[in-house]
This record gives C-alpha cells, structure tokens and sequence, in this order.
C-alpha cells in the first residue's frame, strides 16, 4: 500500500468514527442537555446571587462569562472520558478491531465529536450570556481568536479524557474526571480575582494552565490588551495536547496488544 493510499483509508476510517460519534452526540441529548444547562444554571447563580456581592472592578457578568465558557467546554470534553470507556469495556474496540480500519481512527472521532458537541454548546451559554447582559466589545479577529483560544482547551481536555477513559477500570471510574474539570476552573482567575484568595490558593491560581487561558478569552472578548497570557496558555494546552495525543496512541496500542 502506497503513502498516499494509506493516508486516504486513515482519513477515510477517521471520518467513519466522527460520524459514528456525532451520532452517538445526537441521540444522548440527556449529556448534551447536561453539558448546556449545568454552565447555564451556574452562570445565572454567579451574577444574579452572587454578583452583587464581587467585587471585580468592572460589571460581574463581564467577568464571570469566558470563565464559564472555559467551564461549559471543559466540563463537555471530559465527558469524553466516559465515551471511550464505554468502549473499551463494552467490547466495541474489539470489534472494530477485527475489521480493515485504522485502531486511532476510534479515538479521534471521539475527539472530533467532543470538539464539534462543545462549540454548539458554547454557543448556547454565549446566547444566554448576552441575554442576562454580557457586552463583548471583540473585533471579528478578536473572536476569531477566543474560538481559537477555546478550541485549543477543549482539544487538550478531550485528549486528556482519552487517556483518562483509555486507564479507568470502569466507565463510573472515567465520569469521575468530568468533576476535576468541572472544578479546577473554581481555583482560577474565572470567578474572582486571584488576589482575592489565601495566599496558598493565589499562587496555585496564578500558575495552573486555567488562569492565562481565562484571562486570554476574557481579553479578546473586550478588546483589551492580552499580554503574555496568550502564549503562555497556547504553550500549556500545546504541550498537553500534544502530550495526551502521544500518550492515548501508546495506551491504545498497548491495549491492543493484550
């Protein structure tokens, strides 16, 4: 088989797991409604009850909004976790395995399928976050930006979650991930200023992947200097993705191999 016939049965058996995961994505809307609603309801609780109470130095619902869109999407990656797991345990894998089809295929159209579920759902709490009053003040390459910024985190949370979902020795075990995502954005600058915690938490908050990446969203989104923490997000999540990717593939193999 030529390098370029076996780059197109690669791309071709890919697409065939993206599907076979959109699909999947589509017909639990229960997840998919959980994944929307739980960023939403946590939104509405921060600036209608807690707002008033937060001092930030400009509008609360200004400053909470690119915190729970990093939650929304990392909180819907790591439900891919649970996705692989369910494979792996259910005997699927093996099933494919029998088949002609690229092994990796399996695990990206997980990725893919978590990547194509979050940018929806982030689009739902933006929705609503203009609605309770959010003003973003971007630039068309301001969101380009933001999308870039947020698609990079959800590409590293997802490939983290196939790792996760490729080790846990139970689909229960894997879902328990979505809960150290879903509150590691707690400890950050996402719903209040850094400085406003314990001294050990300030500095566990300045120096966690989660701060920059926030503060990065939250510059592009009003037009304001964005500063180092752009690079310093892309070169966290970069590096974690690119990590995860290589280490999902080995773990897969290795499963493969028993």
């Amino acid at each position: 088989m030529t390098t370029n016939s076996a780059a197109y049965w690669a791309a071709s058996d890919s697409l065939t797991m993206i599907r076979r995961s959109m699909r999947h994505n589509v017909r639990d809307l229960e997840s998919l409604l959980i994944s929307v609603m739980l960023p939403v309801m946590l939104m509405l609780l921060f600036v209608y009850v807690f707002g008033g109470a937060i001092d930030t130095g400009t509008e609360y619902v200004t400053y909470v909004v690119p915190g729970i869109i990093l939650l929304c999407a990392g909180y819907g990656a790591s439900t891919t976790a649970v996705s692989v797991s369910a494979d792996m345990h259910t005997g699927v894998v093996d099933r494919f395995r029998s088949l002609p089809i690229t092994g990796s295929a399996v695990l990206t159209g997980h990725v893919a399928a978590s990547l194509a579920r979050n940018v929806f759902s982030t689009v739902v709490v933006v929705a609503v976050a203009l609605l309770v009053g959010f003003r973003p003040e971007a630039s068309a390459l301001g969101y380009l930006g933001a999308l870039g910024m947020v698609l990079l985190f959800v590409l590293a949370i997802s490939w983290v979650s196939v790792v996760v979902g490729l080790v846990a020795k139970s689909v229960e075990a894997a879902g328990a991930f979505t809960f150290f995502v879903l509150f590691l954005p707690y400890v950050s600058s996402a719903f209040v200023p850094p400085d406003t915690m314990p001294a050990v938490l300030h500095g566990f908050a300045d120096n966690q992947p989660v701060t920059p990446m926030i503060e990065t969203i939250r510059a592009l989104l009003m037009g304001t200097p964005v500063g180092d923490s752009a690079w310093t997000a892309v070169a966290w999540f970069g590096a974690i993705a690119v990590l995860a990717f290589v280490a999902s593939m080995s773990l897969f193999r290795r499963s493969r191999s028993r």
